[in-house]
């Protein structure tokens, strides 16, 4: 920006200087853009998991496209939300999915109300995997077999890894029971545990019931015999109908998009009350440090834009069981902060 003749015999010399850097600063800070090493920090400490899948397949393009040096690094929510509260120059960005808000919900250390706290980015994906099984020599066939075993008095133990994710099928779940057996809710009872290997530890040792998974995690075991130790049934998947008609049409492993849809709503109900059921999909996104240039932020939601636009990334997402979810920063952090507040009902009404 230019300064008039005007204001440059107002001033002094070093008034001259101080009006130059000022007005440079404006234009540098109207101009930023992300320089250098770009380190992507996701929330599990996994390179085999879903995050840190899903968002190498969109940093990948998101460097190629800019002609940035970006690399992701798996280090963990807590680590991760550190790192970025250290970084405002845009040199450090977060990627993690719903468990980001879920885990201040729940009362979880370390997870503050991302709405105040950070900047919400462009939504990228979502897994529509999350999944609840049983053994496949269960009794409860379906998960109304369960509801009613429940409201029966039977005590029904679940394998969760709580405060998230994880654990929002459950409180849903519980919550529904609530509703249609009164009093009963408690008879569904939360086994805490960690990782995947653990969860699937409990349904082995007939320590749990029904166990919290994923369809990319668990399908592998709902191919086994029935009189398999380690065999497994599907009984519940909380995605959106419509998320799961998105997947391919051979769905994964030997389970097709076909059969995914029996385990949805409506042929599986889990009531909320006045005629809604709880459905929940995994969704991915980005984070900012709250004083990250806006210009940086423009320039990540318009370099994705023009990424989905062009279409090879949905299909790298589709065929790693991703359902495209494109959407800009400010569309996205609307949509997010409403669907916080959907499932903080729930998780409040269990509570």
């Amino acid at each position: 920006m230019l300064l008039s003749k005007k204001t440059m015999m107002g001033v002094g010399s070093a008034g001259l200087i101080a009006a130059l850097a000022m007005h440079s600063g404006i234009a540098m800070a109207q101009e930023a853009q992300m320089r250098g090493n770009i380190r992507v920090v996701i929330g599990s400490t996994s390179t085999g998991g879903d995050t840190y899948q899903n968002a190498s397949i969109v940093v990948d393009r998101l460097a190629e496209h800019l002609g940035l040096n970006m690399k992701v690094d798996a280090v963990g929510a807590s680590s991760a939300f550190r790192t970025l509260d250290r970084d405002s120059r845009g040199n450090t960005l977060m990627i993690f999915h719903d468990q980001s808000y879920l885990g201040h919900l729940y009362g979880v250390q370390g997870y503050d109300d991302i709405f105040e706290k950070y900047t919400i980015g462009p939504t990228i994906a979502i897994n529509p995997g999350n999944a609840y099984l049983v053994a496949k020599d269960s009794p409860y066939e379906t998960l109304d077999d369960i509801i009613e075993a429940v409201g029966n008095g039977e005590t029904v133990r679940v394998a969760i890894q709580p405060g998230g994710v994880s654990e929002i099928g459950f409180s849903a779940l519980k919550n529904a029971i609530a509703i249609e057996h009164p009093g009963q809710e408690d008879n569904l009872v939360a086994v805490n545990t960690g990782s995947q290997s653990d969860k699937n530890q409990q349904l082995f040792d007939g320590q749990a019931d029904v166990i919290n998974g994923s369809v990319q995690a668990n399908e592998q075991y709902t191919r086994l015999p029935e009189d398999d130790q380690k065999a497994m049934r599907f009984v519940w998947l909380t995605a959106r109908q419509g998320t799961i008609e998105q997947a391919l049409e051979e769905g994964l492993g030997q389970t097709t998009r076909e059969q995914l849809l029996e385990y949805v709503e409506p042929n599986v109900d889990v009531t909320m009350g006045e005629d809604e059921n709880f459905t929940f999909d995994k969704e991915f996104f980005f984070l900012y440090n709250k004083e990250m240039d806006q210009g940086i932020v423009d320039q990540i939601d318009e370099a994705l834009a023009a990424i989905y636009d062009e279409g090879s990334i949905q299909e790298a997402q589709l065929n790693a069981f991703f359902i495209p979810d494109f959407n800009p920063s400010e569309e996205a952090s609307e949509y997010l902060q409403e669907k916080m507040t959907r499932y903080e009902e729930i998780i409040s009404n269990i509570n």
